[in-house]
């Protein structure tokens, strides 16, 4: 029996069909979209509520963040080009974009340092206003589940140069990338939200 096989034989899954790792990311994914929507509903509550400035049309940077946003949503291209590699058992190509993942994510992380360093620097932080609490609660929390993401994907980088990644991965890689669309979508909900709908 080959390692493969040896491995699908093992999975395990659920009544849904799905493989049980695969589910438990779904359930987890599901406890995050809550987690996100109450922070969101909350930054919604005190939009425009603020009695002291400096208030968001006097902040935001809509073309930086734009380009940010086009980063992230790359990353995202680059993790669909690294499942697919790892499931042809291309590792070469599997870790070139694992990388280029990763890259991109630290990519946007350091963008979203250097508008909350402008924003303090302005006179925003998380005390001075309602806006500056939910702000940077909600796009801090964000940014903490990308920096998770990364952690992660270089894990992975580690193990396919160590040779320890193959096609027989490739569901842990799937799950991986399922986490990252999903920091993605969260993204595009609040960039429209904080950014386009000021």
């Amino acid at each position: 029996m080959t390692e493969h096989a040896a491995t699908a034989a093992e999975q395990h899954h659920s009544y849904t069909g799905l493989p049980n790792r695969k589910l438990l990311m779904w359930a987890f994914i599901g406890s995050e979209c809550m987690l996100f929507g109450s922070l969101l509903i909350t930054y919604l509550v005190y939009r425009g509520r603020s009695v002291v400035g400096p208030y968001p049309e006097e902040l935001l940077n809509i073309p930086f963040i734009t380009v940010t946003t086009f980063i992230l949503l790359m990353s995202s291209l680059m993790m669909v080009l690294a499942l697919a590699a790892v499931q042809r058992n291309d590792m070469r190509q599997g870790k070139l974009w694992i990388l280029m993942t990763a890259l991109l994510g630290l990519a946007f992380l350091a963008g979203q340092a250097y508008e909350f360093t402008h924003f303090v620097h302005e006179g925003l932080g998380l005390t001075t206003n309602l806006f500056g609490a939910s702000f940077f609660l909600l796009t801090g929390t964000h940014g903490a589940h990308v920096a998770v993401g990364v952690v992660w994907l270089l894990t992975l980088f580690v193990m396919a140069m160590r040779g320890r990644l193959s096609s027989a991965d490739a569901e842990t890689v799937e799950i991986t990338g399922l986490y990252w669309h999903f920091v993605d979508v969260v993204w595009i909900v609040l960039f429209t939200v904080i950014y386009l709908l000021v």
